[in-house]
């Protein structure tokens, strides 16, 4: 083994992503056994599993430090089943009916087998969490939210909205380190220090290009190139891909999810797909990859407090679900969308809240609100004078919105557009008001096999987290990227390591 870089100009990346023969490698300059590409959570989880079972281990990062997207998350784990922090805030849960819940929530088409193992080894997975240093506050936080303002180690993700309340008993499952906001960071920071205090290895600034395949067609290594400079790393037990999705490259979002074209992004910057293409370039299957999360850039406070409508002025969905399921309906209706509330709603929102600036519009009268907003004569006022007739009576019959939610709106009213909200937390001129991510990917087995065309394994080749398919079906709930991510990334680091 050496550490001699060989000089080469840096090729296109889709040219690059052509398996390499291994018969055609003259020598690497790293072996190991198992190599994981990508240090966010599912490259910590499967890296420190397959360290933990007494494998040599590489890590790649292709930037300059682990974290990867989740770094930049607000740190939720859908967790459950009954885990001490659900037991120390006074609620019952059981694998049952976290399945019920999440089977719904991200149907149709959820992963059932997949989704069955996440659900009965959740106690488990949140007390490996804590083996490895994530702390966890044992309070909730009960108010609707993308995420926590608070440091509370609980919080609801829809559990408690209908339908999801006659399919299975609510339970507030969001798991959160504690750190007010975006608790992400501190999430990775415990994940990479058990990495390497596993022993793993982190090559940082190293950034994958091409698998290397035998002739028998087993993965047996990667190209990479570190600032410019081919490097060759051998992995004589297997090389764990946990790249992230494909949301930063337009080309893949044009053949496989186009309903995220034109919209923000929600990654650090990386998600490109080069995992998926490095082993689409060798016959690997995929699934999904149409399946997107979209976050339409409202608090749900708002939401809540008043009517989200599309551009017709009409509701579309109960404002009080997860906002991930609220954002995905939007994705569906006319845009732009609106947050309609009145001066009381609006003045009762959290000081905390980037929603209770002052609104993009105001009028003394619908009508008027109306033409602001370009929606038809009547349309607005139409769906209001509905909602207020059974919010008087502590009901909402078309979308059933929990009846702690429900007041009549008076004048005079206000309008949020999610646009304005975007384009601040994106920096950008302009914005559509929606964000998203893939959830499609590489086709894996429980174990994170990579799948062939054919539906073999693929010797060798194992992946975890976004740049596979994991429990998702076409909805998302926060915390089950990480969940999923950490819960898979384990199982494949042990498979590659046995």
């Amino acid at each position: 083994m050496t550490n001699d870089h060989a000089e080469a100009p840096s090729p296109d990346f889709r040219a690059a992503a052509e398996p390499v023969p291994l018969a055609s490698v003259e020598r690497f300059h790293h072996e190991t056994d198992v190599l994981v590409v990508g240090f966010g959570c599912a490259g910590a989880a499967a890296a420190y599993e397959a360290a933990a079972a007494g494998a040599r281990v590489l890590v790649l990062e292709r930037f300059s430090g682990p974290g990867g997207s989740t770094a930049q998350s607000g740190g939720e784990i859908y967790l459950g089943g009954g885990t001490r922090v659900q037991s120390a805030c006074g609620f019952e849960d059981t694998p049952e009916d976290m399945y019920a819940y999440l089977h719904a929530a991200l149907g149709p088409h959820a992963d059932e087998e997949k989704l069955r193992l996440y659900c009965e080894g959740s106690v488990e997975h949140f007390e490996w969490f804590r083996a490895r240093g994530v702390p966890f506050e044992e309070s909730l936080y009960d108010a609707p939210g993308w995420m926590a303002p608070t440091k509370d180690g609980l919080m609801w993700l829809g559990e408690n909205a209908w339908p999801y309340t006659a399919l299975a008993r609510p339970a507030p499952r969001g798991h959160r380190p504690p750190m007010e906001g975006f608790a992400g960071g501190l999430l990775m920071d415990r994940l990479a220090a058990a990495v390497t205090g596993a022993g793993a290895h982190v090559h940082t600034d190293t950034r994958a290009s091409a698998l290397v395949v035998d002739g028998s067609g087993r993965v047996a290594g990667v190209v990479a190139r570190h600032f410019g400079a081919e490097v060759r790393y051998r992995a004589r037990k297997g090389v764990i891909l946990t790249t992230g999705g494909f949301v930063d490259d337009e080309e893949m979002l044009a053949h496989h999810a186009p309903l995220l074209l034109g919209h923000g992004k929600v990654s650090d910057g990386g998600d490109d797909g080069s995992g998926i293409r490095m082993a689409g370039a060798l016959g690997a299957a995929t699934r999904r990859m149409a399946s997107v999360e979209a976050a339409l850039i409202v608090t749900p406070e708002a939401a809540c407090r008043g009517l989200l409508v599309n551009a017709l002025g009409q509701r579309f969905i109960n404002e009080d679900v997860y906002p991930g399921l609220f954002s995905h309906a939007a994705l569906h209706q006319p845009a732009p969308w609106w947050v309609i509330l009145d001066e009381e709603s609006f003045a009762s929102l959290s000081s905390r809240n980037p929603a209770g600036m002052p609104p993009d519009h105001a009028a003394e009268t619908l009508a008027e609100l109306e033409r602001d907003l370009g929606m038809p004569d009547g349309a607005l006022e139409s769906t209001v004078t509905m909602y207020n007739r059974h919010a008087a009576l502590g009901q909402d019959p078309l979308f059933h919105k929990n009846p702690r939610w429900l007041r009549e709106l008076k004048p005079p009213f206000a309008a949020i557009d999610p646009r304005v909200l975007a384009r601040m937390a994106e920096n950008r001129r302009e914005a559509t008001g929606i964000s998203g991510f893939t959830l499609g990917g590489l086709h894996t087995t429980v174990d994170g096999e990579v799948l062939h065309v054919t539906g073999r394994p693929i010797p060798g080749l194992y992946a975890a987290g976004r740049a596979s398919s994991g429990i998702h079906g076409e909805g998302y709930v926060s915390g089950t990227s990480i969940g999923d991510g950490t819960f898979f990334g384990r199982r494949a680091g042990r498979a590659a390591a046995g």
